[in-house]
This record gives structure tokens, C-alpha cells and sequence, in this order.
């Protein structure tokens, strides 16, 4: 099923695994080490004593089984699911407990893509997953192509924070585009024409697309008007029935 609606990127993050390391210039202005080792640490939150160290919560790992209303969910929205220092074993655990929970629609986002595809065979991707990988700048289109090469059912490509024209990509197999400036105080700037050149390809490759924002440091002023339209075309599945982002179980 396909719907017009306006995107936010969760109705519930999952985190039973918290941290991360920068892998590539997306990562520079991360806003989840901001935040793990900002407000989170200083409001003293149980789950960050480690700041933003790479840390597991096995009594997370079940988490989603105990959510009855179906639920948009990130999956460690405070990490990276296929990080290297995450035993293969624990990533199978997260996803038992997705395939069992077939009522929410879990949005995985990587830019690991090496590791997703090296695991792929190991993981049942049930339909009610959705997989992705950020793709930031050109010189990272290969994981695109490695996107396609898993078995996952639904994929899609986020390029936020976009920081270059990604040029023409081939898009077949990618169901939806997601495309979004950098936001913050030391925010890199997103060109219309980078963004222009993206949305036309989605429309002739007939992908969904989702403009987020243009960001910088006044992100909510900035809004998301592209060419005086709102881009907000995303598959969704018949059971959400809203976008609203939570961070109650950060």
C-alpha cells in the first residue's frame, strides 16, 4: 500500500544497542553522540553512563514484543545495527524480535554496508522491514549497490545530511528516497540543485520521495518547501496509522 502523507522519520525509537563510531562525513555533526554525551549524560539517564561508547542492552532486545498498537520503529536510532563490534548473534536476536512482531514496521538505516550484505544471508528480512543505507555524498554510491544485493523486501536510500550532488543513480529495486539538509550550528550546506536533480530522478525512476528539510542552524524556519511544493511520498504499511516522533525510550 502507498500513501501521501507527511514523513517523520518514527512514531518509536528501539535502542537495546547505544553508540557508535564516524565512519564517513555524514557522521561529523552526529546528532546522537551529541545528544549521548550532552543532555543524556547530564540528566544522569541510566542508559548513557558510557556517553556515547558502544554499549548493549540485552533487556531491550525484546522490547518491541510488549507494543500491542502497531508502531513505526527505528531500530537503534543511537547507533548503527551492522557496527563491527556487535556480535552477529545479538543483531540475529533484534531481528527474531521483528519478524515476531508483524504488526510494526521496522526502519532500518545503515551506512555499514559491507557488514549488512556479510549478514544478509543469516537474517530473515520478514516484510515488515524495511532496510536502508545513507548515502551522503557520490563517493559513497556503492552502498546502494550493495543495498540491492540483499534480500531485504523493502529498500530505500536516505541521503541526509546531503553534502554533494550524488549525480545519476540507477534506482531500480529502491522503493523511496529520503533527502535532507544538515541541521545544527556547524551544519554543511545542501544545494537546491543537488536536491532538484534527486527528486526528478525519483519521479522518472518512479521511487518515492521525501524531502525532509533544508536544515542549518534554524532548521524549523528553513522548512522543507522545495520549488513551493512539499515532497512528503513515502510507502507505508497498512498498519501505521501516524509519524509522530518519541524519544521516551532513548
Amino acid at each position: 500500500m502507498f500513501k501521501e502523507k507527511i514523513v517523520e522519520w518514527i512514531e518509536k525509537p528501539w535502542n537495546p544497542i547505544i553508540g557508535c563510531d564516524p565512519l564517513s562525513s555524514g557522521c561529523a555533526n552526529c546528532y546522537a553522540k551529541e545528544a549521548a554525551e550532552g543532555y543524556l549524560k547530564r540528566w544522569k539517564n541510566p542508559r548513557y553512563t558510557n556517553g556515547f561508547n558502544l554499549t548493549l542492552h540485552e533487556d531491550l532486545v525484546e522490547l518491541p514484543m510488549s507494543w500491542k498498537k502497531p508502531k513505526q520503529v527505528f531500530p537503534c536510532s543511537m547507533s548503527d545495527i551492522f557496527h563491527e563490534g556487535i556480535p552477529s548473534e545479538y543483531i540475529g536476536r533484534m531481528f527474531e524480535t521483528m519478524n515476531s512482531c508483524p504488526q510494526h514496521t521496522f526502519i532500518v538505516l545503515t551506512k555499514r554496508a559491507s557488514r549488512m550484505l556479510e549478514l544478509t544471508p543469516t537474517l530473515h528480512w520478514s516484510d515488515n522491514i524495511w532496510l536502508g543505507v545513507t548515502v551522503e555524498e557520490s563517493r559513497f554510491i556503492d552502498r546502494i549497490d550493495k543495498l540491492k544485493q540483499t534480500t531485504a523486501v523493502n529498500k530505500f536510500v536516505c541521503a541526509e545530511p546531503l553534502l554533494s550532488d550524488l549525480g545519476e543513480l540507477d534506482l531500480a529495486g529502491i522503493d523511496w528516497v529520503v533527502v535532507g539538509g544538515e541541521s545544527g550550528a556547524n551544519s554543511r550546506p545542501c544545494n537546491e540543485e543537488w536536491v532538484i536533480y534527486l527528486r526528478n530522478q525519483c519521479e522518472t525512476q518512479l521511487a518515492h520521495f521525501t524531502f525532509k528539510q533544508w536544515g542549518g542552524r534554524f532548521r524549523k524556519r528553513n522548512g522543507s518547501l522545495l520549488q513551493g511544493r512539499y515532497h512528503h511520498n513515502m510507502p507505508v504499511s497498512n498498519q501505521v496509522k501516524s509519524t509522530i516522533v518519541t524519544d521516551d525510550s532513548l
